[in-house]
């Protein structure tokens, strides 16, 4: 998810990140052993991130379908979704996103027949194009101890939680681990510990698809993965939200095909959402929230969210190699209380509305 983008959203979102803390969903199951993944066949990939859902459950929150608590993943699997997208944090403060949440909210997925898409940070905190901040654990070590390092970290991490798609890093546009991995100034650098991610996956865990992740459609999307050609990877992820991207849907389908001509690969739309309304559930300000934030066509509705998640996928289906989108967010509604200042900054874009109850986009992730 991209985050910096102007200095409400900074404040906001930064300030409620400081406060969460570690939990695990108290109907989680025992945590091993996890399911060993089998060859994620290519098939068109409808995800949803739930990375927030440990935390939001441990609140108290119940999300509901048709007005009834229902379990948010069974809501989603019985929807349509096929794969659940996971943030990783590598020693983050509060232990929120830390390994042993994931592994736990990995295996919650997997039980309930979900693939699990892990996107790997390679930071204790959060990764975008803006911030690509090294683990504190890592920040003295040498360029030659810091790829062991990664090796050894990712070794772990496909031990302990096995996903069906390894995701290195969270749009790393300018590369990660700075300053040592940033692909601006050190690009040889970023490549090889790439290459130490990429081979330690392809060595521990085969059947794992690898994903690359780059946050936009633009020009800059071609230039940087023009310079990751030789590394050894399967999908190509590409965050899209109007807000950032672009309003122009045709676009992304522009971007899709040319990269995966260019680079015979697949490609998956990794993030992207939508609001079913322009107004708030709680005091925390909204990234979304006014008309010209949106496409024209899709207004700030509960049909207008749904027709646009259907578009992109329509959109997507018809390109030559687009395998797939994940929505991100959808679990972040104002979980917090309706005049909270560190709730949510995208509960009018989530998948449950106001009242917690399943919105009709979730029908977009049907099979059709």
């Amino acid at each position: 998810m991209k985050k910096i983008k102007n200095p409400i959203y900074l404040l906001l979102t930064f300030s409620a990140i400081t406060i969460f803390f570690y939990s695990c969903s108290k109907d989680s199951p025992t945590p091993d052993p996890t399911p060993t993944p089998t060859p994620t066949a290519d098939t068109f990939i409808r995800a949803a991130d739930m990375s927030f859902l440990p935390l939001i459950e441990s609140e108290g929150t119940i999300y509901k379908h048709n007005g009834m608590p229902e379990n948010a993943l069974t809501t989603l699997k019985n929807a349509g979704c096929n794969a659940i997208r996971i943030r990783l944090w590598k020693d983050p403060s509060d232990s929120h996103s830390g390994l042993a949440e994931v592994k736990a909210l990995a295996i919650r997925a997997k039980n309930a027949g979900l693939k699990v898409w892990l996107t790997v940070h390679y930071s204790d905190t959060w990764a975008d194009p803006a911030n690509q901040t090294k683990p504190t654990a890592w920040q003295s070590l040498s360029f030659t101890d810091l790829k062991i390092a990664v090796a050894s970290y990712t070794t772990t991490v496909l031990n302990e939680i096995q996903p069906d798609i390894y995701q290195i890093g969270n749009e790393t546009n300018d590369g990660m681990l700075w300053p040592d991995g940033k692909l601006s100034t050190n690009e040889s650098q970023y490549l090889q510990l790439l290459q130490t991610a990429s081979s330690t996956i392809r060595s521990v865990s085969p059947a794992t698809k690898i994903m690359l992740h780059y946050a936009g459609i633009d020009a800059g999307a071609t230039y940087y993965f023009n310079k990751v050609s030789n590394i050894d990877y399967d999908y190509i992820g590409l965050s899209y939200y109007p807000i950032w991207h672009g309003k122009v849907l045709s676009n992304v389908a522009t971007a899709v095909n040319s990269l995966s001509q260019a680079h015979n690969k697949k490609v998956i739309i990794a993030e992207t959402a939508y609001p079913f309304t322009l107004g708030y559930n709680d005091y925390t300000n909204n990234i979304v929230g006014q008309n010209d934030q949106i496409i024209p066509t899709y207004p700030a509705t509960n049909d207008g969210q749904k027709n646009y998640l259907l578009a992109l996928k329509s959109l997507l289906k018809q390109t030559s190699n687009g395998i797939g989108f994940c929505y991100w967010g959808g679990e972040w509604i104002a979980f917090r209380g309706p005049t909270s200042t560190n709730g949510s900054t995208w509960e009018n874009q989530s998948l449950w509305d106001f009242n917690n109850n399943a919105l009709p986009v979730m029908d977009a992730f049907s099979q059709n």
